[in-house]
């Protein structure tokens, strides 16, 4: 015989149906993946070490049914390896696929009994008698004919054995809502109702360019396209209650017909596709104004609007998955799945079988409960303004109402919207304005659920794939967050740590820009940016244009326009008064800028150095450097004094004990003028300097798509207008490649830190680079000696202290400063993209989980 193929869905339940002897599980092996096939002589085989022990058959067909039921919820193709023969074995797997929303498929081999049964003799495990194998040749034979009667949706009979054998390959079919290879960009429209002049009005506000042509049954007497290509996505809901609804549907179908849009049904849809189908069904709810109008429309049109009403998909997943598009709504489970469920939510979404004061159905509040990874847009339920709630949002703005007819456009997730003419129809519940002053999202993130950050947790981040955080370590992040954290609304970042570089090579230094420059040259690197590093404490620095914008955006109603936090998310400013004078002089810096109308936004965040050091750190400095320095100077002036004395007295090994404590006394000198470089009094905001060094976000926009050379000069813009208080990083750009170059950026170093500066900073030219061995460091500091006196100690300079240092390793801080990056960057990017604060903060909460890993605190 010719080579066969069968064709069934890419997920479903796929159910061998065969007598004993039949080949199943050859024809399994052969056809499928190991995985996908459940045999359950092979669970018979797991649960009693017996596959042929027929007192485990209960035992084994429930761990086929588990088995199976996490493979479906998985998404997975899943093959049931059993006789099959009963309709009471087919029953419950039936069943489970109707569970987990995915089409059953049968496929028989029905095979001569008298084949089986010399097949059974041949082998020594399968001593059963023949009158079991005609048993089971019996029920299989009543089986065929009540498959379809059963719930299978595919059913395909191999009526002998040269028919299997001809199988050479199973096709497995996308179903029809799968669009995951259409990534748009798209123009999602909310319901539009009938309204044919608003929607025209929308689609050209769009740039979309509509022509008037003859009449044919594929165009419907428009031409639609994009000069850019793109494409609109219809929510449902195009008929009933309007003024033309005639008009909306040749205008739909002519750009679905020509491949400029797509559209998922709505109830209205499918009610009206009934009622032309010759169904009985109610003529109200707006249905009536739309058979009117269709009484002035051809025959031949109202054929083509009810077998287009009929072929419309439930609903569509797009660009790999992140989109999906349905009328009500979709939940997580029932995405990409096909059942009648599935169409029933799509349609309606879910009630509680309850009536409202206004005569409609109560509705589940899906969306608040919604957890996907897809941004789902849907309609159906009228709102006053379309508003993220997890992920999802509601388009559907009451056109027909009096309200608007809006559009989202993805990926840009921009609204664009028409005001309706006029009020069409009367809504039975009151399209009210809400004048409170949160979102829907905001109200949902006042309250933070617990089971979101703590336990071990996977975060999914862009730039490093997965970040495990142990559940010892979100235990202690969410002590700091509870205990000690500004408003969490304003925690939309935490920064990385920052790995020094490697130990010096030479004599007298621990740190050395040679190694910082070799490393990211190793690394395939061939420009890098080095900034002065500022001794002061990073701060997060979150500014608004105005109140509104605070209310707006972050979901805060207290008259703030801001928030300057530290790295471990405590308010960097105890004095709210002095905070705010400080946010309101950042703001008129920005103001005077013009960086708001540059950027195009409301509102920014930004990376920053705050000094002085002193300022936050008084009490490291007076219960331990203040400390150190002043017991070691007393005492050692002291010790100095007696031996000088016993010098005096010519005791034997007395010159040489003043000498060790002469150096003693020196680096403690050295030690207490290090620490003072970085300390000078504050009265109010006076003495105060910010050192901005990253833009990091803004309305719509995470600059780490640019380079470092790109902040540093935009930064100073904002700077330049108040000198005094905002303080321009001095940088150099570095190319690798030219030796001097690397020279002039090492004299640099040496004296900044001969000066009594911290050192510098080297980051890679661009601020997300991937070398030779993946993501590289983002920054990599290196101190001056100096300074390194403060980190590990007034005699850490010592040769025999020196060579301790130099074996110290870098592997942890190096990981955990990319981790953190990972991270920070993911957060910051969900706030932006209006994600959940959840999601926001499984990133916040991360940072500061990895920060309690054991790692040198002094590196």
């Amino acid at each position: 015989m010719e080579n066969r193929e069968l064709n069934i869905p890419e997920l479903s339940l796929v159910v061998l149906v065969g007598i004993s002897g039949s080949g199943k599980s050859t024809f399994a092996k052969r056809l499928f993946k190991e995985t996908e096939v459940i045999s359950s002589d092979r669970c018979r085989a797991l649960v009693s070490d017996n596959e042929n022990d027929q007192s485990a058959t209960t035992d084994a067909f429930e761990l086929v049914h588990y088995i199976a039921a996490k493979r479906l919820k998985n998404g997975l193709l899943t093959v049931i390896d059993a006789t099959n023969v009963q309709s009471d074995s087919r029953k419950p797997l039936v069943a489970l696929a109707k569970k987990y929303h995915c089409l059953p498929v049968a496929i028989v081999l029905d095979v001569p009994e008298k084949e089986c049964q010399l097949r059974n003799e041949s082998r020594d495990d399968r001593n059963f008698g023949n009158h079991v194998v005609r048993q089971q040749r019996s029920q299989l034979r009543r089986s065929i004919k009540s498959l379809k009667r059963e719930g299978f949706r595919h059913i395909h009979v191999l009526k002998s054995v040269e028919e299997i054998d001809a199988v050479s390959n199973i096709k497995r079919d996308s179903l029809y809502n799968d669009k995951k290879h259409e990534s748009g960009p798209f123009d999602i429209v909310g319901d539009v109702h009938g309204c044919f002049l608003e929607l025209k009005e929308l689609l050209k506000k769009l740039t979309y360019q509509i022509e008037d042509v003859d009449y044919s049954n594929e165009t419907f007497g428009y031409r639609v396209t994009h000069p850019e290509g793109r494409r609109v996505v219809f929510v449902g809901d195009l008929v009933d209650r309007g003024p033309d609804s005639p008009a909306v549907l040749k205008l739909v179908m002519s750009m679905v017909n020509s491949g400029v849009a797509f559209c998922v049904p709505g109830n209205h849809d499918m009610k009206l596709q009934k009622y032309l189908n010759g169904k009985n069904v109610q003529i109200k709810h707006g249905l009536e104004k739309t058979v009117e109008q269709l009484l002035h429309e051809s025959d031949d049109f109202k054929y083509q609007v009810r077998e287009f009403l009929y072929g419309l998909v439930s609903h569509y997943i797009f660009d790999n998955g992140r989109l999906v598009v349905a009328h009500a709504g979709l939940k997580e489970e029932m995405q990409g799945r096909g059942s009648g469920a599935v169409r029933s939510f799509c349609m309606y979404g879910e009630t509680t079988g309850e009536i409202d004061e206004f005569g409609l159905p109560v509705r589940y509040n899906w969306a608040s409960e919604y957890r996907g990874r897809a941004k789902v847009v849907y309609g159906h339920t009228p709102v006053p303004e379309a508003e993220w709630l997890n992920n999802t949002i509601d388009i559907d703005t009451g056109c027909v109402f009096g309200g608007k007819l809006t559009a989202l456009r993805y990926p840009e997730q921009e609204l664009v919207a028409v005001q309706a003419q006029q009020v069409y129809s009367e809504p039975a519940r009151p399209l009210e304005i809400n004048q409170f002053t949160k979102s829907q999202q905001q109200e949902y993130d006042d309250l933070l659920d617990i089971a979101e950050v703590t336990g071990k947790r996977i975060v999914s981040t862009r730039l490093r794939n997965n970040v495990t955080l142990p559940e010892e370590n979100s235990v202690a992040a969410l002590e700091a967050m509870s205990r000690f954290a500004i408003n969490p609304k304003w925690m939309i970042y935490l920064p990385p740590t920052m790995s020094p570089s490697e130990t010096s090579e030479l004599e007298h230094y621990l740190e050395h820009p040679h190694e910082a420059l070799k490393y990211f040259r190793s690394q395939g690197v061939q420009k890098v940016v080095c900034e002065e590093k500022h001794m002061g404490s990073r701060a997060i620095v979150i500014v608004c244009k105005n109140a509104d914008v605070t209310r707006e955006r972050f979901g805060i109603d207290n008259g703030e326009i801001g928030a300057c936090y530290t790295r471990t998310g405590r308010a960097f400013f105890n004095d709210k008064t002095l905070e705010m004078a400080f946010l309101d002089r950042v703001q008129k810096a920005l103001n005077q800028s013009g960086f708001w109308d540059r950027f195009k936004t409301d509102w920014v965040c930004l990376d920053t150095e705050l000094m002085p050091w002193s300022a936050k750190a008084q009490a490291l400095l007076k219960d331990q450097y203040a400390a150190v320095g002043a017991a070691a100077s007393a005492s050692l002036d002291v010790v100095i004094q007696e031996l000088n004395i016993a010098l005096d007295r010519n005791l034997e090994g007395v010159e040489q004990l003043l000498q060790n404590y002469g150096q003693k006394q020196e680096m403690i000198t050295d030690f207490v003028e290090a620490y003072r470089n970085y300390c000078w009094p504050v009265k109010g905001l006076d003495g105060y300097k910010l050192a901005p060094f990253h833009i990091l976000a803004t309305e719509g926009h995470v600059y780490s798509d640019k380079d470092h050379q790109w902040h540093m000069e935009n930064i100073k813009q904002m700077c330049e207008v108040d000198p005094e208080f905002m303080i321009a990083t001095p940088y150099q750009v570095i190319d690798l490649n030219e030796e001097d170059q690397l020279s002039s950026v090492v004299e640099w170093w040496t004296e900044l830190t001969n000066k009594g500066g911290e050192g510098m900073v080297i980051k890679p030219y661009d601020f997300i680079t991937h070398g030779k061995k993946g993501l590289v460091q983002p920054a990599v500091k290196c101190r001056g000696k100096e300074y390194l006196r403060i980190i590990y100690g007034p005699e850490y300079s010592t040769s025999e202290n020196m060579n301790t240092l130099k074996n110290r390793g870098l592997g942890r801080k190096r990981s955990l400063a990319l981790r953190e990056f990972a991270l920070g960057i993911e957060s910051l990017e969900r706030f932006v993209n209006k994600e959940p604060l959840r999601r926001v903060h499984e990133c916040v909460f991360g940072v500061l989980a990895l920060e309690s890993e054991m790692v040198d605190p002094r590196l």
